[in-house]
């Protein structure tokens, strides 16, 4: 992975939030994270095609549900600066507020996949 890869996901406000949750979670699916971030379900699905196209992200079906994770693949260093960069985040309102959505969402399809 080119460092202009990773760098161009983080710099786009949608698909950072979207990482962002994604490092606190194992995997969420794409409705968790449309609640999580108030915002449209194609909207959210074109921001997360961009980052598994990049290899940010990796895919893994269960049934009828889609769910996203960071991808186990990627360099130590993009790991290192997704992780510092979370850390950075997790005291801004938008990231905490995110989160707060997300614990607030009511039978959550990632719960129901790891039974």
């Amino acid at each position: 992975m080119e460092p202009e890869t990773l760098f161009r996901a983080l710099g786009d406000s949608t698909r950072l939030r979207c990482l962002m949750l994604l490092l606190q979670d194992d995997e969420l699916c794409v409705c968790e994270l449309t609640e999580a971030l108030d915002l449209s379900q194609p909207k959210i699905s074109r921001h997360l095609a961009h980052l598994r196209e990049s290899g940010i992200t990796a895919v893994r079906r269960d049934g009828t549900w889609v769910f996203y994770r960071v991808n186990e693949r990627l360099p130590d260093w993009a790991r290192l600066v997704l992780q510092r960069t979370r850390q950075g985040c997790a005291q801004e309102e938008r990231f905490r507020a995110d989160r707060a959505r997300l614990e607030r969402m009511t039978s959550r399809p990632s719960d129901k996949a790891s039974i």
